[in-house]
C-alpha cells in the first residue's frame, strides 16, 4: 500500500498536479452580521489565496474556506483577534487528494461492458466518454448520443437522450458536472444513465415516465474543468475559456446564464471562482444547452445537479421574489427530499436559492424557469462538509441511489402535472 501511494505522488509530482499540502478547510462561524462582512473582507484578500468552498452569506450559516499552507497563521489570527469561531474540517487536503487517487489507481480496469464497469471509483473524462459509447451500443433502442457542441479546449460535448420513440415529446432534462471539481455529480450522472436502462420495463413508475416522456442527462457538463481536475488541479471550478486582458482563466458556468446577468451574486473579477464572463452565453458549454433547450422547445422539468450542502433548491437566485409557481415548487421540493430521505436518512434542506443560501445571478435554472420550464431545480448533493468536494467514493453510490428517488418524485409530479 505504500508503494502505491509513493507510487501516485510520484506521478502526481510528473504530471504536474497542484499540490494542497498542508492546506486546510476551515470551517467558520460568523456569529452577526459584522462577523459575516470582516469575512468578506477576507474573501478580497487575493494575496491570501483563499478558496471559499462554502462562501460568507448570513449569521448562523457555515462558512468553508480552503487556506493554503502559507496564509494558514494570517487566517487563523485575523479570526482570532475579531473572536470569529472556526474549526478545522479538513486537516491536511492532500491527504484526501492522495487517497482519492490511490483508490482510484487501485480501481482502474478498462470495462468491458456498462455491466462489468466499477461505478463506485471516480473515472476520467476518456473513461465517462467510454462507458456512454458503450452503453449506447448495448442499449440501441433506448439510448442515443447526441453532441451539442465543443468545449472552448476543442472536446465534444454529449447528451445521452433516453427515449421509447415518438417526436419532440415532452421531455426532462438532468445535468451533472456543471462545476467541475463537484466529482460526486459527474459519478452520479453515470450511475443514474446505467439505472434507466435497468429500470425500464422493470420499475412501473419510471416505465410509465420514458413511455410518454423523453429523458436528456448530460453527465460532464464542464468537460475542459473536469479534465484539468484529474491532470492538475482537482480544486478547479470554472471553464478553462481566455479572458482578454487577463492572466485568470474561466467563467464560472453557474453565472453565466441569461437571467439577472451581472448583478450581485457574481464577480467581476476574471480571477474569482464566480466570475460571470464578458456576457451572458460567453461559454460555449452554456451557449449549448441554451440553444439546445430552445430549439428543442418541450422541456417540462430541468434539473441541474451541484454538490455539496445537501439542499434542494428552486428559483430565484438573483432576486428575492417569490417565483409564481413558489407553492407548487416547495411542496414537490419537499416530496423529493422526503423521498431522498427515505433509503438512508440523509437530510436535505429545501426553498429558494436565494434564501436557502445565498443571492447568486445569471444561474442555470432562473433561466430555465424564466423559459417556461416550470420545475427548474438545482440539487446540492452530499455532504454538509466534512469532506465537502472530496467526498470519498465509498459514498458515490449511496449518493446517486437516494439522489434517484427524489428525480423519480420529481420526473413523476412532471409527467402527472402536465402544462
Amino acid at each position: 500500500m505504500q508503494g502505491l501511494l509513493l507510487l501516485s505522488v510520484l506521478l502526481g509530482a510528473a504530471l504536474g498536479n497542484e499540490d494542497f499540502v498542508g492546506h486546510q478547510v476551515l470551517r467558520i462561524s460568523a456569529a452577526n452580521e459584522a462577523q459575516v462582512q470582516q469575512v468578506k473582507e477576507l474573501e478580497d484578500l487575493e494575496h491570501l489565496q483563499l478558496d471559499f468552498w462554502r462562501g460568507p452569506t448570513q449569521p448562523g450559516s457555515p462558512i468553508d474556506v480552503r487556506v493554503p499552507f502559507p496564509s494558514i497563521q494570517a487566517v487563523k489570527i485575523f479570526l482570532e483577534s475579531l473572536g470569529i469561531r472556526y474549526e478545522i474540517m479538513i486537516e491536511d487536503v492532500q491527504v484526501l487528494l492522495d487517497e482519492e487517487k490511490q483508490q482510484m489507481f487501485a480501481s482502474q480496469a478498462r470495462a468491458q461492458s456498462t455491466d462489468t464497469f466499477n461505478y463506485a471509483t471516480y473515472h476520467t473524462l476518456e473513461e465517462i466518454y467510454d462507458f456512454i459509447d458503450l452503453l449506447v451500443a448495448e442499449n440501441p433502442q433506448l439510448v442515443s448520443k447526441i453532441q451539442i457542441g465543443d468545449t472552448y479546449e476543442g472536446r465534444p460535448i454529449y447528451v445521452l437522450k433516453f427515449s421509447t420513440g415518438g417526436n419532440n415529446r415532452p421531455a426532462i432534462w438532468i445535468d451533472t458536472g456543471i462545476h467541475s471539481r463537484e466529482w460526486v455529480t459527474q459519478a452520479s450522472g453515470v450511475w443514474f444513465a446505467k439505472k434507466i436502462t435497468e429500470d425500464y420495463g422493470q420499475d412501473p413508475v419510471f416505465t410509465s415516465i420514458l413511455d410518454n416522456m423523453d429523458v436528456f442527462l448530460e453527465i460532464v457538463t464542464n468537460p475542459d474543468g473536469f479534465a484539468f481536475t484529474h491532470s492538475k488541479n482537482r480544486m478547479w471550478r470554472k471553464t478553462r475559456s481566455s479572458t482578454p486582458g487577463s492572466l485568470c482563466v474561466g467563467v464560472d458556468p453557474n453565472r453565466n446564464w441569461d437571467a439577472g446577468f451581472g448583478l450581485s451574486g457574481a464577480s467581476s473579477n476574471p480571477c474569482s471562482d464566480t466570475y460571470h464572463g464578458k456576457f451572458a452565453n460567453s461559454e460555449v458549454e452554456v451557449k449549448s444547452i441554451v440553444d439546445f433547450v430552445q430549439a428543442h422547445g418541450n422541456i417540462k422539468a430541468f434539473i441541474s445537479i451541484h454538490s455539496y450542502s445537501q439542499l434542494l433548491l428552486y428559483p430565484y437566485g438573483y432576486k428575492r421574489e417569490a417565483a409564481p409557481d413558489q407553492p407548487e415548487l416547495d411542496q414537490l421540493a419537499k416530496s423529493a427530499v422526503t423521498a431522498l430521505a427515505s433509503l438512508y436518512g440523509t437530510k436535505f434542506k429545501y426553498g429558494s436559492i436565494i434564501t436557502t443560501i445565498y443571492q447568486a445571478s445569471g444561474g442555470t435554472v432562473d433561466w430555465t424557469y424564466s423559459q417556461g420550464i416550470k420545475y427548474s431545480y438545482t440539487f446540492e448533493l452530499r455532504d454538509t462538509g466534512r469532506y465537502g468536494f472530496l467526498l470519498p467514493a465509498s459514498q458515490i453510490i449511496p449518493t446517486a441511489e437516494e439522489t434517484w428517488l427524489a428525480l423519480l418524485t420529481i420526473m413523476e409530479h412532471a409527467l402527472n402535472h402536465p402544462y
